[in-house]
């Protein structure tokens, strides 16, 4: 199945919704990330510092992962403010920094859980890194079902690279999870490195779909059934195809100017 089949497949058909309508839902995906972008900076900060008590990579790992979170709940911010709410450039620009930033993740995660396998040393039991695995297990995939749903109204491939991260963070918090408690419990420190391989070969596959527009092909959430646009290149349309929202754009762009 092609690219472009695998998106029609993922998308739902949705009816044509108005540009106040639009507005709105680009202001609640604003919100979402303000609030994304809160948790991790706690999720962060914690997992950080339990990380370095406890001599604990994954823990340190999920720790920077959430940074790179918090900069992706930064540029849905900046893509879903001002003039930049109705660009699709603007768009696209979101779908690539997103998409970046999972390629930053994998080799990251991949070369600490290597690291963590062949070394002569293993983390201690850390009762604060389980209680924040097992609160980021419930708090980031309700975030990242809401942000991909979200997505689907907004045509936003950025926004749902964003859940995608959210949801792939609380995988990661799982495999954070198992492995304190199977060092705690049985001592079976290795359980975490290798759900480090997994999650990072997981990161690569979303980074990579991400970038050639998984989702791109989507519909003028406010003209839809208007010719799909994006970059990937599995939609590819005339200029004078491209629908009624990078008129908005233009429009709201000129009137911008001329105040």
């Amino acid at each position: 199945m092609s690219t472009a089949d695998r998106s029609a497949a993922a998308t739902p058909t949705l009816q044509p919704i108005t540009r106040a309508r639009y507005e709105a839902l680009a202001r609640r995906a604003r919100l979402l990330s303000w609030l994304s972008l809160a948790w991790m900076a706690v999720e962060g900060a914690v997992a950080i510092t339990a990380g370095a008590v406890a001599s604990s990579i994954a823990l340190v790992g999920f720790g920077l992962d959430s940074v790179i979170e918090g900069v992706a709940s930064l540029v849905i911010v900046w893509r879903f403010t001002g003039h930049r709410v109705l660009s699709h450039a603007a768009e696209e620009r979101a779908q690539q920094i997103v998409a970046v930033e999972f390629f930053l993740l994998a080799p990251y995660v991949a070369y600490e859980s290597v690291r963590t396998l062949t070394g002569s040393g293993h983390p201690e039991v850390s009762a604060l890194g389980i209680g924040l695995a097992a609160a980021s297990l419930v708090v980031m995939p309700v975030l990242g079902v809401v942000k991909t749903r979200l997505a689907d109204h907004l045509g936003s491939a950025a926004t749902r690279g964003e859940g995608r991260q959210n949801i792939l963070c609380a995988a990661m918090a799982g495999a954070v999870l198992i492995g304190l408690l199977g060092n705690a419990l049985v001592g079976a420190w290795w359980l975490d490195p290798l759900a480090g391989l997994v999650i990072a070969a997981v990161a690569v596959r979303e980074g990579q779909e991400a970038w050639l527009g998984e989702g791109c092909c989507v519909e003028s959430p406010i003209e839809r059934g208007s010719p799909p646009i994006g970059t990937c290149g599995c939609c590819d349309t005339a200029p004078d195809e491209r629908t009624s929202l990078d008129e908005l754009d233009r429009t709201q762009s000129t009137e911008s100017a001329s105040l």
